[in-house]
C-alpha cells in the first residue's frame, strides 16, 4: 500500500492522518513541535487551538453549524474530540483547550498506521504529500513552496482582506450598478451618501475599535495596505478622495454625483457576494457591522467575511489548487488548512478531510467523491479553486458560497438557511457510505 506524508499537526493535519489512515493507507506525520515552537503555540500537543476554544455556532441555520455537522456524519476525528470535550457556551460548540488537543494526540499517536517523526521539515519528501503548516509555516519550507509555484505565484504572508456582503442583503433602493465615467460594462454596485450621512460614518469610522494585534504579528501587515480607518484618521475628505471618490459616478435618481460613493466590486462568478472596495480593515467585527451599517444600502447587509487584516502564510488556490486542494501542477502534492485560504478552525478540518479522502480514493484506484456545491465540504473546495476569482482572500465557510434552494422559503433568512442544511445533510446522507470506504 502506498505510503502519505503529512506535514504539519495542526487541526487539517491531524484530521488528515486520521482519515488516511482509517482508510489502510499508512501515515507518516510531520510535526515542528516541540524540537522547535511558534510563536502563536505553546503545548506539545497536536491540534492545539490558539486564537479561541470555540468552533462557533452549533446550530443548522448557519452554514459554519452545517459543515460541522458534514462532519460529525462522515467520521470526523476533530468533531469528535470537540464534541467529547465540549464546555457549555450557549449556542456554539467551545471546547476545553487543553482536554481537546490531548484527546486528539492520543487519538492519532496510538493509531496503528500512524508513525509521528517530530522536528522541522525544510524539504518537500518524495512520494505523496499534504502540507498542512497553517499560517506560520516555517521560513525554510516556505522558501522550498516559492521554488515550487515557480515566477507569477508566491505566498502571501500577510492577509489585507476588505468585507464581503451577499447581494441580496444589499438595499437596491439605495444603489444602483454602473461603471465610472460608464467605461465598460456596469459591473459595480455604488451605494451612494450625502454629506451629512458621509460626515456621520466618517466620525464613527476614526473613532472605531481596532483589533488587537497578535504578538507574532508586526507593523509590516499594515504596510503594504492601509486600513480604510488610518486612511481616514488622515483627514476628513481623504476617503473622498480615495475609495469613496464619485467622480464620474452619477445617480440616476438624481443625475448628479452624489458627495460620496462606497463601491461593491463582484467576488463570486455567480454575483451572490459583493466585495467593499478599498475597505481592507483592523477594526474589531462588532466595530464593522456597526459603522459600516451606516452606509445607507448597506444598513441591513449581511456579512459573510468581516475585513481582517493579520500575519496569514497562504496560497494563490485558484491558480494553484483543484477542488481537492491537490497542486495542479503536480497532484501528488496537496495542501490543507489554513494555507488554502480557508478560514476557520472547522474550515481547516474539511480541507483536511477532503484532501484525504481523495487521496486514500487514488491511491486505492477508486472514482473521487465530487462533494457538490450544495454541499459546505464541496462549496468550499469549489471556492478555494475557483479560477473565476480574481484577488483570492481567505474564506469562512458562509450560505453565499454554497448554490441556492432556486425556489423561495418563507419566514425569512432563518427558514431559508435551515432549508438548505436539510438539503445539504440529505446529499450528505446518500454518498455516506460511499465516502466511508
Amino acid at each position: 500500500m502506498n505510503h502519505v506524508t503529512v506535514i504539519g499537526a495542526g487541526l487539517a493535519g491531524s484530521e488528515c492522518a486520521w482519515q488516511l489512515a482509517q482508510r489502510g493507507i499508512p501515515v507518516t506525520l510531520r510535526e515542528m513541535k516541540p524540537e522547535k515552537m511558534t510563536p502563536a503555540h505553546t503545548s506539545p500537543y497536536f491540534a492545539e487551538l490558539v486564537c479561541s476554544n470555540s468552533l462557533r455556532s452549533d446550530q443548522l441555520e448557519n452554514a459554519v453549524g452545517l459543515l460541522k455537522e458534514e462532519l460529525r456524519r462522515l467520521g470526523s476525528l476533530i468533531l469528535r474530540a470537540a464534541d467529547e470535550t465540549r464546555v457549555e457556551a450557549g449556542g456554539a460548540l467551545a471546547v476545553d483547550r487543553h482536554g481537546f488537543a490531548r484527546y486528539v494526540t492520543e487519538a492519532i499517536r496510538s493509531h496503528p498506521l500512524i508513525t509521528v517523526e517530530e522536528g522541522e521539515v525544510t524539504e518537500l519528501p518524495e512520494g505523496e504529500v499534504i502540507v498542512a503548516t497553517g499560517p506560520l509555516t516555517s521560513d525554510a519550507l516556505a522558501e522550498k513552496l516559492f521554488a515550487l509555484f515557480g515566477e507569477g505565484t508566491d505566498l502571501h504572508f500577510f492577509d489585507a482582506a476588505a468585507p464581503l456582503v451577499t447581494f441580496e442583503s444589499i438595499d437596491m433602493t439605495s444603489a444602483w450598478f454602473a461603471s465610472r465615467y460608464d467605461k465598460g460594462t456596469a459591473d459595480y454596485v455604488n451605494c451612494p451618501m450625502d454629506e451629512e450621512e458621509y460626515r456621520a460614518f466618517w466620525r464613527e469610522l476614526c473613532a472605531a475599535q481596532e483589533a488587537e494585534v497578535h504578538g507574532f504579528e508586526d507593523s509590516g501587515v499594515f504596510e503594504g495596505c492601509m486600513p480604510v480607518e488610518v486612511m481616514a484618521r488622515r483627514g476628513e475628505d481623504t476617503l473622498r478622495y480615495g475609495p469613496l471618490k464619485p467622480r464620474g459616478l452619477k445617480d440616476p435618481k438624481t443625475g448628479k454625483e452624489p458627495y460620496a460613493v462606497v463601491q461593491l466590486r463582484r467576488d463570486n462568478a455567480e454575483g451572490s457576494i459583493y466585495n467593499l472596495v478599498g475597505f481592507q480593515t483592523h477594526l474589531k467585527f462588532g466595530e464593522q457591522k456597526r459603522v459600516f451599517s451606516m452606509i445607507p444600502a448597506l444598513r441591513n447587509a449581511e456579512y459573510v467575511r468581516y475585513g481582517v487584516m493579520h500575519r496569514n502564510t497562504y496560497l494563490d488556490s485558484p491558480r494553484l489548487l483543484n477542488r481537492f486542494y491537490q497542486l495542479r501542477s503536480q497532484p501528488r502534492i496537496a495542501f490543507a488548512g489554513q494555507m488554502t485560504g480557508v478560514e476557520g478552525y472547522v474550515e481547516s478540518t474539511a480541507s483536511g478531510f477532503l484532501a484525504a479522502v481523495e487521496l486514500a480514493r487514488r491511491l486505492r484506484d477508486m472514482e473521487p467523491v465530487c462533494f457538490p456545491k450544495e454541499t459546505a465540504i464541496g462549496a468550499l473546495g469549489l471556492y478555494v479553486s475557483d479560477e473565476s476569482i480574481g484577488e483570492f482572500q481567505p474564506m469562512n465557510i458562509n450560505f453565499g458560497i454554497i448554490s441556492p434552494l432556486g425556489y423561495r422559503v418563507k419566514g425569512g433568512k432563518r427558514n431559508k438557511n435551515t432549508e438548505l442544511s436539510r438539503r445539504s445533510l440529505e446529499i450528505i446522507d446518500s454518498i455516506r457510505e460511499e465516502v466511508l470506504r
